[in-house]
């Protein structure tokens, strides 16, 4: 049962954070997060959908999460950005491709709820204590390597993105900034709560 309670936890983590970070994307013209602006960039300028970026990515920092704290990679950890790329291509031609928002109000609207729901989603699938996405694993090999709060290290990764996708004329905006600095916070705002219910429920069953 207790194996069950973390596979939700991860499942319905996963799929909030990535609804959320779809909402980011469909108003990406006043700017989205630093790692999906790299992702967009990447598609634009590559091709593959954004969610194939997003596994490719995180390909590449399982080797650096393994050289930031000098252990072997998490190979595991690649299971669980397939599952991230897969559904962000999931929300993003299911939902968000079908209506557009113009007005401003709506998408600075659409931009501060997306955050709150990755900041949700993510402090839900963090308890499954599942194999993370490189990503999160990034934000957490800098936690232990500089030894910073969650809410440092993951504004620090989101900076680490950003330079390469400024490069590649990403869709950066204000709303990059926003994002850049308010996820972390986000993530840790709603972090203790989800930590005692899954504590809570572990307890139960």
């Amino acid at each position: 049962m207790k194996f069950f309670i973390r596979l939700l936890f991860f499942i319905f983590g996963l799929s909030i954070m990535t609804f959320g970070v779809c909402m980011t994307i469909e108003v990406a013209d006043i700017g989205v997060g630093a790692w999906d602006a790299l992702n967009v960039a990447l598609t634009e300028k590559v091709g593959l959908s954004v969610g194939k970026w997003v596994m490719i990515d995180g390909a590449v920092l399982v080797i650096v999460n393994s050289l930031l704290v000098r252990r072997r990679p998490d190979l595991l950890s690649l299971l669980t950005i397939i599952f991230i790329g897969s559904l962000v291509d999931f929300w993003l031609v299911t939902v968000f491709d079908l209506f557009t928002i113009e007005q401003f109000i709506a998408k600075l609207g659409m931009l501060l709820m997306g955050i709150l729901i990755i900041g949700i989603g993510a402090a839900i699938y963090l308890q499954a204590k599942f194999p993370q996405s490189p990503i999160d694993n990034f934000m957490l090999a800098i936690k232990e390597r500089l030894h910073v709060n969650l809410m440092t290290a993951k504004t620090l990764g989101e900076i680490t993105a950003l330079v390469p996708a400024f490069f590649l004329k990403g869709p950066i905006s204000y709303g990059t900034i926003i994002i850049t600095f308010t996820v972390g916070p986000a993530i840790q705002l709603f972090f203790p709560y989800f930590e005692k219910l899954m504590k809570k429920l572990q307890a139960k069953y």
